[in-house]
């Protein structure tokens, strides 16, 4: 597919918090943010007279004046965004989860693929200093082969409110699908398909709310096991780690620490330390702008990017099977996505 030249135009769809994100990050490249389309007009207008452009009146006006889609819109309302744009010929960027079912994710990968354009995944941890040079010192081999991974994600709740589709689970899913998706995707980059998945949770803080700490546990193809923890149940914090142990040595991060990610290696493995350093000012640019830049130059240079449709989609079925996990209280085998015809 040959790349854009000129100015790419941009339009958002989803006027809420994210589509403030989508709309600054995007703002950094050479793109032009033309326009904002929401359910709710006046959420649309608001953004226009903060950031410029125009607020549209319908998804179809926006598409008609665009080269791509940033969707922004809650879980649920992404498969018939991206169909929309698909069908229209429209490059889509999209937020993670990439959709609230496994068959609006399929539909949703096949529609732009059938259409030649690209589906970009918002599964923006691939994009945090801390978890890039980390997927860089295992793919360097600095801890040998993958064996044990620890992941936790603890934040507050969602606040509650009655127009708070967070804490609805038929629209985003829930904990699980909402945040662990995060984890599930950085897990499955590291050590590669999962294959079998196995869950508990709970209702720690307000029951009328569902689900808001879980666990699960899954097993990939390489034989590596993950951990991963979520939580809502946090007071107003945003706490991530990471432990990925290997073969010849582990890796560890956690937010609430001052040393960004240390490196340990067995006493039997090579006595040198390579330096496993960020990348230079990491805090310059936040992981969104990464992110975005990253999504600017495979739309506009038609380059290689780290995280592919079937990414999103593989996260969305751990997420999903976790979930099934807990509800049923066995474990869920999976096959890959990856592993379907058309999606590799």
């Amino acid at each position: 597919m040959p790349g854009i030249t000129d100015s790419l135009r941009v339009g958002i769809v989803g006027a809420g918090n994210m589509g403030r994100v989508h709309t600054t990050a995007w703002r950094t490249t050479p793109a032009t943010v033309v326009g904002y389309y929401d359910i709710r007009p006046e959420r649309a207008e608001r953004y226009a007279a903060l950031y410029g452009g125009r607020a549209y009146d319908s998804l179809d006006a926006l598409l008609a004046d665009v080269d791509v889609v940033s969707c922004t819109t809650p879980t649920d309302v992404h498969h018939e965004v991206v169909l929309a744009a698909a069908q229209a010929g429209k490059h889509v960027v999209c937020e993670k989860p990439l959709a609230r079912t496994l068959a609006h994710g399929r539909a949703m990968v096949a529609a732009c693929r059938a259409a030649g354009v690209k589906l970009l995944v918002g599964q923006v941890v691939r994009f945090f200093p801390e978890y890039d040079r980390a997927k860089r010192a295992v793919d360097e081999g600095l801890i040998g082969r993958p064996a044990v991974l620890r992941f936790s994600r603890c934040v507050s709740q969602p606040r509650l409110s009655t127009n708070n589709w967070f804490v609805d689970f038929n629209r985003s899913g829930g904990l699980i699908l909402d945040l662990m998706v995060h984890d599930f995707d950085f897990a499955r980059w590291i050590a590669g398909e999962v294959t079998r998945v196995y869950a508990k949770a709970l209702s720690v803080t307000r029951p009328q709310a569902g689900v808001d700490h879980a666990l699960a546990i899954l097993t990939h193809a390489s034989g590596a096991l993950t951990h991963v923890e979520g939580s809502w149940a946090y007071p107003p914090v945003f706490a991530t780690a990471f432990e990925i142990a290997g073969s010849e040595g582990l890796l560890t991060f956690d937010s609430e620490t001052s040393t960004p990610i240390r490196f340990l290696r067995h006493k039997s493995a090579d006595p040198t330390i390579p330096e496993v350093p960020l990348p230079t000012n990491p805090l310059l640019e936040s992981q969104y702008v990464n992110e975005i830049k990253a999504f600017y130059r495979a739309i506009a240079e038609d380059v290689p990017v780290r995280v592919s449709a079937t990414d999103g989609l593989a996260a969305i079925q751990i997420a999903l099977a976790a979930i099934e996990s807990a509800q049923s209280g066995r474990p869920v085998e999976i096959a890959p996505v990856a592993n379907e015809e058309g999606m590799k």
